[in-house]
């Protein structure tokens, strides 16, 4: 018997249970109103609706209207700006054209599904997103305080670390599909615990002192572990809402981790809590009209950041391309700035000064750029189809000074904009050059203070070759051509049918490694690939049976602090 059919065992019944879990959370319909519509046996309905949840909603949007992904409502119909009325949905392209679609995916960011899913799958999730979409539950204070759960008070945790490992360098490491994380040690390369947590961890952020991961699954639980114990764990969880993408904490002097805020996909609104308990204290809605001032039902926030400069989150607002700019300094009486941008927000990070914010307008094409210190919009940026930057990536350009880096979803290329007002006015927030990826379907760019190095994957994009790759260019030249890289044959993996995906790669604390997923089916060997950055030569593979569909990665010191 295989060393790995327990595992697998473990993988097939708990995605059994998300999907009974889901089916309760979304509800129930008609899964067919006439004998013409597309219609699915109940068991088929209920599973779609579980993989749609899992592999679509995110980009899509749970109510089907369209954000970083198209509209997949089965019929839809829009004014265009010469006043005609455009007309489209699922239905419109037919069962086919959907099957190849989600098959073989698009170069404009859509990751191939042949590879994911099966055949079977394929041809009932097309069914599935032609029929009107379930519209699922609220989710209030009464809900939140009956999933509340602290498992280890405050006043009966450790007074100190009970460990001599290196906890700076520590790694949380995100297992997709097994609703995990792993924690492991950077500095021995060991897993010191694998944790149990919420489902498809989006991300995890670190305290402002680094003792506790704050770590967000997109089943909405939110779980807090303490590095400080001998073995890490979970000492409070949280479920926040049914879907969920950011989490941040309080880190401006005097309020340290008084306050944690999750952001919520569904239902759309942010929720701040008690930063060592988890305690829900108050819930803000999201709804409301966009930019172009259309009322927008599913107004999900994206990301979130902490201002180093005053007690204020950063909250991205997706759909109605809304900043907002809380203070938490006085919850009961919450304040807030509404930024307008651009439509429709994702994710983000600081310049290098760390006043500016920079965020990604998917579908417009464009960056945000918010000036924390004026709490005020500083610019928007027109770049290349869908952004997608993670975090971004800051460096000292030898022509244009500073600049912050995206790569893109729809564009093979890397976008740098000039972040420094002060010192080179004339470059300022706009777009001063163009590299050219290996690929499109980028999902991160990286580098560190340390290197001299910027690292871009391209997970989503169709081509195997270019999904299992990285590019890697030399700062001291960008302009010269990127050498590109094939992590997954680093990694001698035994073959499989899926796609190996290279993605996120992340830097350890000195900045001298860089770490990199091997995300590849839920049934095969996954690995994590650690290159060593100045010689560009692979240093390390972790391969682990328990390393299942690996794909984000935080180091606690460049998290803590916002290195990137």
């Amino acid at each position: 018997m295989s060393k790995r059919t327990p595992t697998a065992t473990l993988r097939t019944s708990r995605a059994s249970l998300l999907a009974a879990a889901i089916g309760v959370v979304l509800g129930s319909i008609s899964v067919a109103a006439t004998a013409a519509d597309p219609t699915l046996s109940p068991q088929d309905y209920e599973k779609s609706k579980a993989i749609y949840f899992e592999r679509c909603a995110g980009c899509h949007g749970v109510l089907r209207k369209g954000a970083t992904g198209k509209n997949l409502e089965p019929k839809w119909s829009k004014k265009k700006a010469d006043g005609t009325v455009e007309e489209g949905g699922t239905l419109k392209l037919g069962q086919e054209r959907l099957e190849k679609i989600i098959g073989l995916g698009t170069e404009g960011g859509m990751v191939n599904f042949n590879d994911i899913l099966t055949k079977e799958e394929i041809k009932n999730i097309s069914t599935y997103i032609q029929m009107e979409p379930p519209a699922p539950p609220e989710w209030g204070m009464k809900d939140m305080l009956a999933s509340w759960k602290v498992i280890v008070p405050p006043d009966k945790r450790p007074k100190a670390p009970e460990t001599k490992r290196n906890l700076d360098n520590f790694m949380s490491v995100t297992l997709r599909d097994s609703g995990e994380v792993a924690l492991i040690d950077g500095d021995t390369k060991e897993i010191v615990n694998i944790v149990k947590t919420g489902y498809a961890v989006h991300i995890s952020r670190m305290s402002a002192s680094g003792r506790y991961i704050y770590v967000i699954g997109r089943d909405g639980l939110l779980s807090l572990i303490d590095l400080w114990m001998a073995k890490p764990e979970v000492v409070a969880t949280l479920k926040s809402g049914i879907d969920a993408r950011s989490v941040d904490t309080s880190k401006f002097a005097g309020y340290e981790d008084k306050y944690a805020i999750v952001g919520t996909y569904w239902p759309p609104q942010y929720v701040i809590m008690e930063g060592d308990t988890l305690k829900p204290l108050k819930i803000v809605s999201t709804r409301g009209f966009t930019v172009d001032g259309e009322y927008h039902p599913e107004a999900r926030v994206a990301s979130i950041v902490s201002s180093p400069h005053k007690p204020e989150w950063v909250v991205n607002v997706k759909e109605t391309g809304q900043i907002k700019l809380v203070d938490y300094s006085d919850i009961k009486n919450l304040k807030e700035v509404t930024i307008e941008s651009s439509k429709f927000l994702h994710d983000g990070g600081w310049d290098a000064s760390k006043r500016y914010f920079l965020v990604a307008a998917n579908a417009s094409n464009q960056v945000a750029v918010v000036d924390t210190k004026e709490g005020k919009l500083a610019a928007i940026v027109d770049t290349k189809p869908k952004p997608h930057p993670g975090r971004g990536a800051n460096f000292v350009h030898p022509k244009y000074g500073p600049v912050w880096a995206t790569s893109h979803l729809g564009s093979d290329v890397v976008t740098l904009i000039g972040t420094d007002p002060e010192k080179h006015p004339q470059h300022a927030w706009k777009v001063v050059e163009e590299l050219t990826n290996h690929g499109s379907g980028s999902l991160f760019v990286k580098t560190h203070p340390a290197s001299k190095n910027l690292w871009v994957d391209a997970p989503l994009n169709p081509e195997t070759e270019v999904a299992e790759s990285v590019s890697v260019f030399d700062l001291n030249n960008p302009e010269k051509p990127a050498e590109v890289i094939n992590i997954a044959k680093l990694a001698d993996l035994p073959a499989g049918k899926a796609v190996k995906r290279v993605v996120h790669g992340e830097y350890n604390a000195k900045g001298d490694e860089v770490w990199f997923s091997l995300w590849a089916g839920k049934t095969e060997p996954s690995a994590i690939v650690i290159m060593d950055d100045k010689t560009r030569k692979v240093k390390t593979v972790l391969k682990d049976p328990k390393l299942i569909t690996p794909t984000g990665k935080f180091n606690v010191h460049n998290t803590q602090h916002d290195v990137y």
